[in-house]
Formats: structure tokens, sequence, C-alpha cells
């Protein structure tokens, strides 16, 4: 009989890590090849790496292991959307074996305890720096070309 565990195994696996280019060590998933059709294929991925991590939320990971998930999820869709570049990522990130492998720490090891907050704050933190340097340069360029011209 099935456990939920297998269960969730198993679909990381379709998702990720199913077939292998020949004469390589790399591995590839449905996460893969549906990602190559633009926009659709990646919206679709985002929904089945979804579906995996609804499965370990029923299973009761931490809110700290969710959100480590979330992010890997979010990272996998937002480099994954961009052409030919996201597809490469998409081949190596593995973001649904992550999770697993997140999954599997906090279930068998005890990590990953915890609230979501730190890692909540700490990606705020982030985006706030990264927001603050496209705002920097954005004005920085806005200036030099009021100057090129204007003069």
């Amino acid at each position: 009989m099935s456990t939920q565990k297998d269960n969730i195994e198993r679909y990381a696996d379709w998702l990720d890590t199913k077939f292998k280019i020949p004469g390589t060590g790399i591995t590839f998933g449905l996460d893969f090849i549906i990602g190559l059709f633009p926009v659709v294929g990646d919206v679709f991925s985002f929904g089945l790496s979804g579906g995996l991590l609804l499965m370990m939320i029923r299973k009761g990971a931490s809110g700290k292991a969710l959100a480590l998930m979330i992010l890997n999820i979010t990272l996998d869709a937002i480099f994954g959307s961009l052409p030919v570049v996201g597809d490469v990522f998409d081949l190596f990130f593995k973001a649904n074996k992550r999770n697993l492998n997140l999954y599997q720490d906090h279930f068998e090891e005890g990590e990953h305890e915890g609230s979501a907050w730190p890692v909540i704050f700490t990606v705020l933190a982030i985006l706030i720096i990264l927001f603050s340097v496209v705002v920097f340069f954005a004005v920085k360029l806005l200036a030099l070309l009021w100057d090129l011209i204007t003069s």
C-alpha cells in the first residue's frame, strides 16, 4: 500500500528527475518539459509545484519549511519564465526536488522547525534592498538622460 510520503516522493520525482539525458548525469522531469511552452507551460508548472506544496501542507510541514518551499517555487517561477535562460535554470534548479529534500529534512531529521517569519523577513529585506538599488539606478539613468537632452 502506498503511503502519503511515497506519493510525495513519486510526484517530486516525476516533476524534476524522472528522465535522464543519455550519456550524462543530467535528469529532468515534467516541470522542465512543460516549462518549455512559454507562459502557459510556466503557469501550469507553477500549479503542479503548488500541488506538491499542498501535499506537504496536509502532512503538517512547519511554517519555516513551507516558507522555504514557497521561496523555491517562487524562484523557479520567476527565473524559469525567462526565455531560454529560464529553461536552462529549470533543468538545474529543480525546485520540487529541493522541496522534497526540505520535506525529508523536516520530517525525518527534525530540521526547519518553527515560524516562517525569519524567512519572510529575510526575503522582504532582500527585496527592499533590490528595489532600492533599482530605484537608485533608475534615478541616475533618468538624470543622465535629462542632462543629455537639456545640454
